[in-house]
């Protein structure tokens, strides 16, 4: 299987080393395998003659028009990570370049992933178009904004679509580079995890900071704020709506463009935020925690858990023996 790896100037450095080292852990222990010996051979490619990293290390590259036909082309993240920046870096001439390259790769039949702040330059070339992805959770406002019509879900941490997959921040970058490995052998993926201490991982969302989301827009924060001083008492969306000084249709309206959530969702994420902080801090039972919320018993409580984190529910088991008693 021939793999280029595209990395713009400036590329995350953690990054592009993880594609590079995980395809070349796999590559080791694949011929520790019994069976056909799956090869993967990679060529880090790119649109300009020179690459530095975002830590200045120079980086050898192949000029992406003069490269093998690849089977699967891997973009590591770019090294701008808060959204200003990163809308700044989006503008270069080298990301319309890529996306060039990435649409004549595609119409050849290549398997393109995508991680982190990467996803964006692969919307940028309107391949996204129609389909799912996901990225870093905390530029999910900004990815919304720039490419309405690709769906974004922002919780997971891989998502794959057509002939496209995208990755989470940071270390999602392993989890892409272990799904190309695992369309070639299950078996070697599942070895590489192993030898690499990588468990099973969906979701993005015990990560996630809903605060930090809110703060890109003023009356989605005006409603943060006034959500986490009604926890306890319960949601109203007239209520709400009033007390930031929009008509709710408005309110939920900015809602869904900014985070994709309605008032009521996004009110549950803090729920869930308070709930599992004090899963965390303090000895206090489910059914405690959950009055202190706003819920009549744990049953709820434990439901809501359940369904807004998913599998980050057994991760959170693991990590904190407190919240062992979910």
């Amino acid at each position: 299987m021939e793999v280029s790896v595209l990395a713009l100037q400036g590329a995350f450095d953690l990054g592009l080393s993880a594609l590079l080292d995980t395809l070349g852990t796999a590559n080791e222990l694949a011929g520790t395998m019994n069976g056909p010996r799956v090869a993967i051979n990679v060529t880090v490619v790119g649109v300009r003659r020179r690459l530095r990293t975002a830590q200045g290390f120079s980086v050898p590259v192949v000029a992406a028009a003069k490269s093998r036909d690849p089977d699967a082309v891997l973009l590591p993240a770019l090294g701008e990570k808060m959204p200003a920046s990163l809308a700044q870096r989006l503008t270069h001439r080298d990301v319309a370049d890529a996306g060039g390259a990435l649409r004549e790769w595609a119409q050849d039949g290549a398997w393109i992933g995508a991680a982190c702040t990467s996803t964006f330059v692969l919307a940028d070339s309107s391949l996204l178009d129609g389909h799912g992805a996901t990225t870093s959770w905390w530029l999910a406002p900004l990815f919304r904004q720039r490419y309405a019509r690709v769906g974004l879900d922002e919780s997971r941490m891989l998502v794959s679509s057509g002939a496209f997959v995208t990755a989470g921040a940071a270390l999602a970058h392993i989890d892409l580079a272990l799904g190309l490995i695992r369309r070639q052998s299950p078996a070697l993926a599942a070895l590489t995890a192993r030898y690499l201490l990588i468990e099973p991982r969906a979701s993005q969302a015990i990560f996630m900071i809903p605060d930090h989301l809110a703060h890109n827009d003023p009356l989605v924060e005006r409603f943060e704020r006034w959500a986490r001083r009604h926890l306890r008492q319960g949601f109203s969306l007239s209520d709400a709506a009033r007390s930031v000084g929009a008509s709710e249709r408005t309110l939920a309206r900015r809602l869904r463009s900014v985070l994709g959530k309605s008032p009521l969702s996004y009110f549950q994420d803090l729920r869930v935020e308070r709930a599992v902080h004090l899963l965390q801090t303090s000895n206090s039972s489910v059914d405690r925690i959950a009055s202190e919320i706003g819920y009549s018993d744990g049953v709820t409580l434990r439901t809501l858990l359940r369904r807004k984190l998913g599998r980050g529910v057994r991760e959170l088991r693991s990590r904190y023996q407190s919240v062992a008693r979910l």
